[in-house]
């Protein structure tokens, strides 16, 4: 199922059209299905991701499905993964669709931009491109979280100006996840007297323009999405993946 953009007030005009031509658009892949699971509302996540996107002026498709949405990248410039593990139902769930292999495969080869949020750490596990893109995950054994709580996020790195300042937000505090040596940790949260990356960015080459890919660990629920900071990171990133000029 898709969600499209609302119509604009000035759509069927020639301006409207000029105007909708003009639009990046992002596809946000939603978690639900083999993708779903007990603990994340993954269609009010999406909404608000989508929201914060379309305030910054994109077009948004959310597809309530991720195999159909890595098959429906054609025109992209952007996609979004906030979606759950869909290993943790079983063999029977497992197996890349076909469409969805050769659809990620043509965006990462034109160097489509990556947002991939919390849980999807550990989503399309039957598409091993998209985690050598993303350059990290949730480890079963090893990755954790503290109960949720309000989370204090330290930026250690501006790189690209996409992490500004320090913020608080309430959500879950992903902890020991695997952060490729590739990657650039932009924002860490502190436990323990230890750091844990909980925002970082990676840009591969697989094709022939990079795929630059923003990762948040963080977004649970509708409630992180309230913090104005966490919305001007993913706002930003989206851009910066996206190559869009600020």
């Amino acid at each position: 199922m898709v969600a499209m953009d609302a119509e604009q007030p000035d759509a069927g005009t020639s301006a409207g059209i000029a105007r909708e031509a003009r639009r990046p658009r992002a596809v946000i892949a939603c978690g639900t299905g083999r993708y779903a699971d007990p603990w994340h509302p993954y269609p009010e996540t999406s909404a608000a991701i989508a929201e914060l996107l379309r305030a910054d002026d994109w077009q948004v498709d959310v597809v309530e499905n991720p195999d159909e949405a890595l098959a429906a990248l054609d025109g992209a410039a952007l996609l979004v993964v906030n979606a759950g593990d869909p290993w943790r139902n079983g063999e029977a769930a497992r197996g890349a669709d076909p469409d969805a292999e050769a659809g990620l495969t043509a965006a990462f080869g034109r160097g489509i931009g990556v947002i991939a949020t919390h849980s999807a750490l550990s989503s399309l596990r039957d598409y091993p491109a998209f985690r050598r893109a993303i350059g990290g995950e949730w480890e079963a054994g090893r990755s954790w979280h503290p109960e949720i709580d309000d989370a204090a996020v330290r930026v250690v790195d501006d790189a690209h100006g996409i992490a500004r300042a320090d913020f608080t937000v309430f959500d879950e505090r992903y902890t020991d996840l695997v952060v490729d040596d590739g990657a650039t940790v932009l924002a860490v949260h502190d436990l323990d007297g230890v750091a844990h990356p909980v925002v970082w960015v990676r840009e591969t080459s697989p094709g022939t323009a990079p795929v630059r890919a923003l990762v948040s660990a963080l977004g649970h629920d509708a409630r992180a999405y309230e913090s104005e900071e966490l919305r001007a990171v993913l706002t930003r990133g989206a851009r910066w993946a996206a190559r869009i000029d600020a």
